[in-house]
């Protein structure tokens, strides 16, 4: 598998392209996918702005780009879904702005949970935002053609993706026995506390086979040593009240309570600036990365709901039930951070390990330089700097593995597994999309 995986990475840059000297700097790509991000994300949580959900949807738009851009290549990849070719003289930044827009403007018209004025401002943006871009281009028939295959393309993304199970029904079943999630109450309205995208693990992969195909080994039995190793770590380290977390530890770990597709698309699009990626390989760049990331979440979802693990804050006040000797119970314990679903795997490494292992693929482990991520976090202070550098990306998602534990969300397992799930599918999509055709290859 590893051998697998390290061949993968060297094709994947070895079929980079060059652009040609004096190639403008501007990349309709990486601007629209800025757009993709910040609007999906500023949707409601039960809209699909919630972090699984808002990687769904930017995976829909970024593939739909992806195949705009490759139907108008005369060196082209394996399409996604447009298996069809437009002219090589289409304009792509014509072609971009089309596939990308249409797929938005259709997401931003059917999610529910959208009040209407709300979302008639994010049309009206979106459409603005359209009417900017095409003006830029050109009138003539190489504009025509680049419309044409936007559209084309997204109009395959939209009919692939009807009926595959977004905002369906929750598949949580409620289980009071020790081992077993439960939500947390909200103190004012006395209500639980719920996933506000339940439905995620339900929706049908883009590229993997099932979203079981890479099911984690699972948590720790609550008999064995590594559970009450595990147990004490958090219950130690992710507590509100932890003596033993140092104020940096708790910077970081509400630091990277943010939002992973906005991260890592954000890291993305700096790199491939900075590399001068044609909007080729710019496109292909964010597809395998988006599309990763949304099998990641969809495998994740459905793990999570499948193994329903309890998190740390349903396990510790009832260590008295877990059978353990090892662990003891706190009456009073509440974590740093919280979240609505249940623990196992981590939801923020399964991304953060599908986006990195797309990142290594296309530029190395070690950034030269090193990269920055700005975080979203609305538990960060005032004065708590929100840009950070990192010099790897082995070295983010190793502190990540640690921030969720000083967060007091996960145990070290649901971490580590789900930083190999994301892996997985990444190394999946890889394989098995998105390679190059034709002569020479």
């Amino acid at each position: 598998m590893r051998l697998a995986a390290v061949a993968v990475v060297v094709l994947a840059l070895s079929t980079l392209s060059v652009p040609a000297r004096g190639d403008p700097p501007r990349n309709a790509v990486t601007e629209w996918n800025a757009i993709a991000v910040n609007t999906l994300i500023g949707l409601p949580g039960p809209a699909g702005g919630a972090p699984p959900a808002a990687q769904i949807h930017v995976a829909m738009v970024q593939g739909a780009v992806y195949d705009a851009v490759n139907a108008t290549e005369p060196k082209h990849y394996r399409p996604y879904l447009l298996d069809r070719r437009f002219s090589a003289n289409a304009s792509k930044d014509a072609a971009v702005a089309t596939a990308a827009y249409g797929v938005l403007h259709h997401i931003v018209s059917t999610v529910p949970n959208v009040p209407d004025a709300a979302r008639a401002t994010l049309l009206d943006s979106l459409a603005a935002q359209y009417a900017t871009a095409l003006a830029e281009v050109p009138n003539g028939a190489f504009k025509t053609q680049g419309v044409a295959a936007g559209n084309a393309a997204a109009g395959a993304m939209i009919a692939a993706r009807e009926d595959d199970g977004r905002f369906g029904p929750s598949v949580w079943v409620p289980n009071t026995a020790p081992g077993h999630w439960w939500p947390q109450t909200n103190p004012t309205t006395g209500q639980l506390i719920l996933d506000p995208t339940p439905w995620v693990g339900e929706v049908d992969p883009f590229v993997v086979q099932t979203a079981s195909q890479f099911r984690t080994p699972g948590p720790s039995a609550l008999s064995s040593a590594i559970w009450a190793q595990e147990f004490n770590e958090v219950k130690a380290l992710g507590a509100a009240n932890s003596t033993v977390r140092t104020p940096l530890q708790t910077y970081i770990a509400r630091w990277w309570q943010s939002q992973p597709v906005a991260s890592w698309n954000q890291v993305a699009r700096d790199l491939a600036v900075r590399n001068s990626l044609s909007i080729a390989d710019s496109a292909r760049l964010l597809a395998m990365e988006n599309l990763s990331g949304a099998d990641a979440s969809i495998s994740c979802w459905n793990d999570k709901y499948y193994r329903d693990f309890w998190r740390p804050w349903n396990a510790i006040p009832r260590a008295a039930e877990d059978g353990n000797m090892a662990t003891e119970p706190d009456d009073d314990w509440i974590p740093l951070i919280s979240a609505p679903y249940p623990d196992h795997p981590s939801g923020h490494l399964c991304l953060d390990g599908a986006h990195t292992r797309v990142l290594q693929m296309f530029f190395g482990d070690v950034i030269e330089g090193g990269y920055q991520i700005t975080s979203l976090s609305t538990l960060l202070g005032a004065a708590d700097p929100r840009t950070r550098t990192f010099g790897s990306f082995s070295e983010s998602v190793a502190e990540v593995t640690e921030a969720r534990i000083w967060a007091g969300l996960h145990y070290r397992t649901a971490d580590v597994q789900a930083k190999v799930l994301g892996w997985n599918v990444a190394d999946y999509t890889a394989a098995n999309y998105f390679q190059p055709v034709g002569r020479g290859h």
